[in-house]
């Protein structure tokens, strides 16, 4: 009969009288009140400080009606009661009537188990005693029934070791020698039975309640050890914390029909829900023997009943459990169950929706159980660390991901490796918009120098390629085709793996898992969008880039960088315009580049659809489109290269760029506006109505952006009197100087929407260089405390924030429905985007493969909102 079978409370401990005989002392009080039957610690009115974690954990499997091991709680206030005499009898003789067997009965034969728990789960605990009433006498006919002797010798001999030294005195360095002159189990038991005879008062003793109670002093004694107390010092627990002693039924039954094993709720590769674990047939030791496991549907029962257990469990607690379970003659039973505790994240994503599928909790709860962060974790593989890996180098985390490649020094070799389908690491000082093309075809990209806001950084994000920044120590050697990290020199050619999460990077090929979320993740977001406020799109460049977020779910583009479609290739197009010779040379030239951008546009606005949709217009930095110095060829002829040397800046970032290329290249601007808006009408007269946003950049004065604003003006104008069409189109500007940010309200009466430039505004308020100091001065003010984070990683709220704050509240002054949005860097870091929602911006917008994260920050944004309206606090 089953504990499940009585009702609670029905189970009356027997009284026994100590024997004379026990070398025990015997106890003064009535046994049986110090033991608790599975099941009824709450109906007494316990709770886990004296049950135990595991005590509370049995009594919850049994309110569920699960099939639990039979089995008894000595509480920690009364844990000392078990190694005296009467209790220990009155435990057996309460654990024979629990499990309808009797210990010594050779037909259903009989063990005791005796284990230990804290209130919670902690390091340190004694093992489990198990094997507790065998006796040379029986031994042969136990291992008759289970037909495996080794098994059975091994835990016994586990268990005579530490009763022997910590509750019968006799020496440890004794038990060790025995033990390693020793290696069968079986004669393991008698060297140690000889000894506790030699060394003990008496012989190991043959009854089981003798037995028991010795091992109730050796587990006490143990937990009482220096050892212990280290341990419990370390974890800063009490030192007095105390214990409460279990003990089990360990009923024997034939190896074919009779094991142990774990399992856990959720398969650790899906997510989804299963019995999965490992199987033993034997008797449960405390470390199950390596590589020995069987499948679970191995044992008789199968795993139905698991099954059911395992969903019972993971509804009532909410979270991924795993079991530990015994199997005798064909029936199984739980000896724990528990939370896990570092459940594989797709099984917490599977869980959270099948929860909510199931009204076990709601969408909003559901949400709220997986962290931004966790879903970035999800779409990008993963380095499979094993603590061994050789370290190269750590630097900045520029792009989420992780991949393994041959070195490459070069775009060009990164192309051949790819046409050979070999996955190549791109390594570079710096990287430049000629080398794109040779990005996107490796693997990942590596640099010496930038930061997260840098082109390789920008790029690699914008193409879901891993990718490390400003690995402080790198040299490279194109001539010699090496490089050099610290002391170290890679060749090109050498197998290195890089992490873009963490930054680090490790020499050879290491294992890398496989981006893949489960469909349930896809729900969660979808109910992420039905509860954020804040809107999300996306940075993209090419009709490529928007299919890819819009797949991810962005609601529209947020910033297409016009520049960008210039590299590789058509880099020649915008150089043309910047080193044109003459007025008649650059008027040739921005034809050439109208014609481009017009077919570039048609392709992304039909990729867009009827949602929103930014374009900036050119904001080139001169040093990223300029030929390098001596690149005769690349810049056309000499006069070209004469030309580039003299437009070149000592600080390029805050030179001629943005509006100030557009003012003194009048044209520049109107070509773009042309092809944009002759892109418009084509793809309108296929059905398709983008809404369409044309944005000034780096602007400081309000007489820039109304002269700009005139350019974009007469482009339309022209636009419709060619084709007949006024296309409808917001105009606006990027904010990401101080001084814009403070004449917000005068860029307002010419701006119908502002985009927050968070990457150079965090720039130009810090005064850092954002190319520059997160190699070496943002490292050391972080180690400092000066800082806890990067300001170009996660939003600055008291400065930078400070500057967006003031600007969105003049704006909304002059303009109360302008539209309000961030496309920088900060857009997709989730602790950026609760500061944008709470100044009540309409949108965000970021890389592609961080809109993802973006919907899930929102989501959580708007409920930590609702909950502090609900609890009557301040957002």
């Amino acid at each position: 009969m089953s504990v499940t079978d009585r009702p609670a409370g029905t189970v009356t401990p027997p009284q026994t009288q100590p024997q004379t005989q026990s070398p025990l002392q015997p106890q003064a009080q009535s046994p049986g009140l110090a033991l608790v039957p599975y099941g009824q610690g709450r109906i007494r009115g316990l709770e886990a400080n004296e049950l135990g974690a595991h005590g509370t954990a049995m009594d919850r499997l049994v309110a569920l009606g699960l099939p639990v091991v039979p089995g008894l709680t000595v509480p920690a206030g009364s844990a000392g009661s078990l190694g005296e005499p009467g209790t220990a009898r009155a435990a057996v003789e309460l654990v024979e009537q629990l499990s309808g067997r009797r210990i010594g009965d050779p037909a259903r034969p009989l063990l005791l188990r005796l284990s230990a728990s804290a209130p919670r789960e902690v390091a340190g605990l004694p093992p489990d005693l198990a094997c507790l009433g065998v006796t040379p006498d029986n031994a042969a006919d136990l291992v008759a029934v289970i037909g495996r002797a080794e098994a059975l010798y091994e835990v016994w001999a586990t268990t005579v070791r530490m009763i022997a030294e910590y509750a019968l005195d006799v020496p440890a360095a004794v038990l060790d020698d025995a033990l390693l002159d020793t290696p069968e189990p079986r004669a393991r038991v008698e060297a140690l039975l000889a000894l506790v005879a030699q060394h003990a008062e008496r012989p190991f003793p043959a009854d089981p309640a003798e037995q028991l109670a010795l091992a109730a002093r050796a587990v006490l004694a143990r937990w009482d050890s220096p050892r212990a107390r280290r341990s419990r010092k370390a974890q800063k627990l009490p030192a007095d914390l105390g214990i409460a002693l279990h003990v089990q039924a360990l009923s024997i039954g034939p190896s074919d029909r009779s094991g142990y094993g774990t399992a856990v709720s959720r398969h650790p590769e899906t997510g989804r829900f299963g019995a999965e674990g490992s199987y033993f047939r034997g008797v449960r030791r405390s470390a199950p023997p390596p590589h020995t496991g069987e499948p679970l549907r191995k044992p008789a029962a199968g795993t139905t009943l698991l099954e059911h257990a395992l969903l019972t469990l993971e509804r009532h607690l909410h979270a991924p459990v795993s079991v530990d379970f015994e199997v005798r003659d064909g029936e199984i039973s739980l000896l724990a169950a528990s939370v896990q505790s570092r459940p594989p994240l797709r099984a917490s994503v599977c869980l959270a929706a099948d929860l909510a599928r199931d009204g076990a909790i709601d969408q909003e709860e559901a949400i709220r159980r997986i962290a931004p962060a966790q879903v970035q974790e999800l779409l990008h593989p993963q380095l499979r660390l094993t603590g061994d890996e050789d370290l190269l180098v750590r630097g900045l985390p520029a792009s989420p991901g992780a991949a393994a490649g041959v070195v490459v020094l070069s775009s060009e070799r990164a192309l051949e490796l790819a046409a050979e389908h070999t996955h190549a690491v791109l390594v570079m000082h710096e990287t430049t918009p000629a080398d794109v093309p040779g990005m996107l075809a490796a693997a990942a990209v590596l640099t010496g120098s930038g930061g997260i806001a840098s082109h390789a950084a920008v790029v690699a994000r914008g193409a879901g390629k891993p990718a490390v920044c400003g690995a402080e120590g790198l040299r490279v050697d194109r001539a010699a085709g090496t490089v050099r990290i610290g002391d170290r020199t890679l060749r090109e050619g050498d197998p290195v793996s890089l992490d873009g999460r963490t930054g680090a990077v490790y020499a050879g090929t290491l294992s890398v898992s496989v981006a893949g979320p489960p469909p349930e993740l896809s729900t969660l977001l979808e109910w992420a969008d039905d509860a954020r406020r804040l809107g999300v799109r996306v940075n993209a460049d090419t009709a490529a880039e928007v299919d890819t977020a819009i797949a991810l779910g962005a609601e529209g583009v947020g910033l297409c960088r016009t520049e960008h479609q210039f590299l590789g290739e058509r880099l020649p197009l915008i150089r043309s315009v910047i080193l044109a010779a003459d007025p008649e040379a650059r008027d040739e030239a921005l034809l050439a580049l109208e014609h481009a951008q017009h077919e570039d546009f048609k392709a992304l606005l039909t990729a867009v659809g009827d949602r929103p949709v930014t374009v900036r217009l050119l904001d080139a930095p001169l040093h990223e489109f300029l030929p390098a110095p001596g690149e005769a060829e690349a810049a056309g002829d000499p006069a070209a290269e004469q030309r580039a040397a003299s437009l070149r800046e000592a600080n390029p970032m805050l030179g001629l760029r943005g509006v100030r290329l557009a003012l003194l290249h009048e044209r520049l601007y109107p070509a773009q506006a042309e092809a944009l808006f002759s892109a418009w009408v084509d793809v309108a007269a296929t059905g398709v109505t983008p809404q369409l946003e044309v944005m000034i950049p780096l602007v400081s004065l309000p007489e820039e952006l109304q002269a700009a604003a005139g350019f974009v003006r007469d482009a339309a104008a022209t636009v419709a009197a060619r084709t007949g069409v006024r296309v409808p189109y917001r105009l606006g500007t990027m904010i990401e100087t101080p001084r814009a940010a403070l004449l917000a309200a005068d860029l307002a009466e010419h701006a119908e929407f502002f985009s927050f430039g968070t990457n150079d505004l965090t720039q130009l308020t810090y005064g850092f260089s954002r190319d520059d100091v997160e190699r070496q001065v943002l490292t050391a003010y972080q180690e400092r405390g000066f800082l806890t984070a990067s300001p170009f990683a996660r939003l600055d709220p008291h400065g930078v924030g400070a500057l967006i704050a003031l600007a969105v509240e003049r704006a909304r002054t002059v303009r109360p429905d302008i539209k309000l949005g961030v496309c920088g860097e900060h857009g997709g870091d989730p602790e950026s985007i609760a500061f944008c929602d709470d100044l009540g911006l309409d949108y965000v917008s970021c890389s592609a493969h961080r809109v993802p994260v973006a919907r899930m920050a929102a989501a959580h944004s708007a409920l930590r909102e609702r909950g502090s309206d609900r609890n009557g606090t301040a957002t």
